[in-house]
């Protein structure tokens, strides 16, 4: 399930945040590692990663200097929590477009766009939208192009987002070098099958024209 949305400009800036239930403990505490973990970012940490939390999962994106993150309980389909950082995205950038890329933005500069993170959340949380997006399951972004980390070897011991980007660089490769052998081991097999049939046919051919045409 969706917990809580949250908005920021990668400075740190907070643009926009869900209205959530501020009674929960555990929800607070990971909205104060979210905050922790936006001031560690880079211009070359990873653009797409999630962060496992306790008994809670950080999917976060990033684009044109904008950091979009859910916070959802474990369990939740990654693809599902990716498909609604992408909506949020997108309609964010849709509706603020050129105010949020000025330099004189103030702290929840959009806090009307909390509107919107409400409806899609309701939206997202229905348990019919979750059974469709969750046949995504099988989607290679969710394998292998989105890394996953523990959010206290961000935090406490001193691992780097720049690392997992360069881990989903290798990853991204990895998975290239193998589709390129795969690709290889079907034209071998596809001549080891018909090679033989082709090269029979080609000398009957061959045969037929020297004896009847030539």
């Amino acid at each position: 399930m969706i917990k809580s949305t949250l908005i920021f400009r990668e400075d740190g800036l907070p643009f926009c945040s869900s209205v959530d239930d501020d009674t929960d403990p555990g929800l607070a505490d990971q909205k104060k590692k979210v905050k922790v973990l936006v001031s560690r970012f880079t211009p070359t940490s990873a653009n797409e990663a999630t962060i496992e939390s306790g008994a809670y999962e950080i999917h976060y994106i990033r684009h044109q200097t904008v950091v979009y993150l859910v916070i959802v309980e474990q369990g939740c389909p990654r693809n599902l929590a990716f498909a609604y950082l992408s909506d949020i995205r997108q309609e964010f950038e849709h509706n603020y477009g050129h105010e949020y890329l000025k330099a004189d933005v103030r702290p929840y500069a959009f806090v009307s766009f909390d509107n919107f993170l409400e409806k899609t959340k309701k939206l997202y949380n229905d348990k019919r939208v979750q059974g469709s997006l969750d046949q995504l399951n099988n989607d290679l972004r969710g394998v292998r192009e989105i890394m996953t980390k523990n959010i206290e070897d961000l935090l406490y011991r001193g691992d780097s987002l720049d690392r997992m980007s360069d881990l989903s660089a290798t990853l991204r490769a990895d998975s290239r070098k193998y589709r390129q052998s795969a690709r290889q081991i079907n034209w071998d097999l596809m001549l080891s099958q018909y090679g033989p049939i082709v090269l029979i046919a080609l000398l009957v051919v061959g045969a037929i024209w020297w004896m009847f045409l030539r």
